[in-house]
């Protein structure tokens, strides 16, 4: 058999012909790399070079470098020779002209700038940041009429009503401080009638002291005026007392795996002032005055983390500063109860705590017979739709009596608010409330106080509202007149 030729300059050996020879020249030529300086025209030829390299014999052997490798072929004119070890080529140079949508290590937002705007995207004031904390303080203005009728004939006024409001809370990345502050001052402008003024004070501060343990203390101060239709306010009086109530409290919450305990003790203090009477005299109430504790202990069972089922027990005792009030009578007391309910939260729907117990008061003089009844305690926020909220509140209470003989009375209060965005800065809100003032003794009858109201809010801006409202108030009882209240108000709101 003929020996086949060698390739040498390009060119077949004259034993190689036909279609075999084509084949080779071919291979010959896309394997040659172009000219120095000369531009390759088809973005494929070095693949296909590479492909067809076997075609050719080996040629002398390339040197290699010291780990074995083959050089890297020397840059054309006009670029940047690549660097000679890998581990030297700038990784971050890639990185930093990625776009933000595909990077890892985004700058982080600091906290009260991402608050402030994502108060600015709904429409809300941003607040004043104030070092760690951070500010949201309102300013309203506003005036009002109200009309009161009861036996005694009818009353009308027209008054100034200015109110703030303020929270304050941190920005601590482990504990959290919230300070929340309302109040309102009243002024006559024409006719007669009582003032309500009022003013409110919190604070709560959350102890993050485990995964599983959390601790709050509380504080509190407020100030009020007693109603006129309390069957313990002072008859005739032209103005009663102003009644400045303290609390304090501290509770710990733990989770033992499914089981959730809870131990608290709360403290409450009311002090009563002086009403004043027609004849311009004042009288003391000064043996109103009363300190309560009460320690408190709830254990409940989470059957998901929606729905914890619990059993809540309580003992405390109330301590009147005066051993015996203006007749005689000791009323310092002891107060037990216990109930049974459940926790709901199933986020934006559907949240809150509601119960069903008993609660008793056991006073100290003898002649004043114990208080027992059935009580109903919580709270419901539903939410149907987004925009649309509805609130449920239901509390009973065990109120000390005045007159002589009398222990006291039951106030049952359910109350209701719905409120709806009829547009994006347009709420209207709608209220009503019922509360059975159950008199125990044979002397006395139930009390039944009913009060319906309705209520518009303007945003004009993020800072300013405009504010409207009507509400209406119906005091019954039996062998007394009814009394009637109505309220009818405009105002501004000033908002940071």
């Amino acid at each position: 058999m003929a020996e086949a030729g060698k390739i040498n300059g390009g060119a077949a050996s004259p034993r190689l012909k036909g279609p075999l020879a084509g084949l080779l020249l071919a291979g010959i030529v896309l394997a040659c790399p172009p000219a120095h300086g000369q531009e390759q025209q088809n973005a494929f030829s070095a693949p296909l070079a590479t492909g067809t390299a076997s075609f050719a014999e080996p040629g002398p052997a390339l040197d290699e470098t010291d780990d074995g490798q083959a050089p890297l072929p020397a840059p054309l004119d006009g670029e940047d020779a690549p660097p000679d070890d890998p581990a030297l080529v700038d990784e971050d140079a890639s990185a930093r002209i990625l776009p933000d949508s595909l990077r890892e290590n985004l700058p982080q937002t600091r906290i009260d700038s991402a608050v402030r705007r994502a108060a600015a995207d709904s429409g809300e004031a941003p607040g004043v940041p104030l070092g760690a904390f951070t500010l949201r303080p309102s300013l309203s203005q506003g005036i009002g009429t109200e009309r009161t009728s009861d036996g005694g004939g009818s009353s009308s006024r027209t008054f100034s009503r200015t109110g703030f409001r303020g929270v304050l809370t941190s920005d601590w990345s482990r504990h959290q401080l919230t300070v929340d502050a309302d109040g309102v001052y009243e002024r006559n402008l024409g006719g007669t009638g009582e003032t309500q003024p009022e003013f409110r004070l919190g604070a709560d501060l959350r102890l993050d002291l485990s995964h599983d343990t959390i601790a709050n203390i509380t504080g509190g101060y407020r100030f009020n005026r007693e109603s006129s239709t309390d069957p313990n306010a002072v008859s005739g009086a032209s103005a009663q007392s102003g009644v400045q109530t303290l609390t304090g409290g501290a509770r710990v919450t733990r989770d033992f795996g499914l089981i959730r305990g809870t131990a608290g003790l709360d403290l409450e203090r009311q002090i009563y002032g002086s009403a004043k009477l027609s004849d311009g005299s004042r009288l003391s109430l000064a043996d109103r005055n009363r300190t309560e504790a009460t320690l408190t202990g709830r254990i409940g069972y989470e059957l998901s983390p929606a729905l914890i089922p619990y059993l809540e027990a309580s003992a405390g005792r109330s301590f009147y500063d005066r051993r015996a009030d203006s007749l005689g009578y000791e009323r310092s007391a002891t107060l037990l109860g216990g109930r049974g309910g459940v926790e709901i939260d199933l986020g934006e729907k559907l949240r809150g705590d509601l119960g069903i117990g008993y609660k008793q008061a056991h006073f100290e003089d003898h002649r004043l017979s114990a208080i027992e009844t059935l009580a109903l305690d919580g709270s419901l926020a539903w939410s149907p739709q987004r925009g649309t909220d509805l609130r449920l509140g239901f509390r009973t209470e065990i109120e000390p009596s005045t007159a002589g003989g009398e222990s006291g009375y039951v106030a049952y209060e359910t109350n209701a608010e719905l409120t709806h965005q009829l547009r994006d800065n347009l709420v209207a809100t709608l209220m009503g409330a019922y509360t059975l003032r159950d008199m125990p003794s044979a002397s006395g009858s139930d009390q039944n106080v009913y009060r319906v109201g309705a209520g518009l809010a303007w945003d004009l801006n993020r800072w300013l509202a405009m504010t409207g409202d009507v509400s209406y108030e119906v005091t019954t009882q039996s062998g007394a007149a009814d009394s009637r209240i109505t309220r009818a108000g405009i105002g501004l709101v000033l908002r940071r």
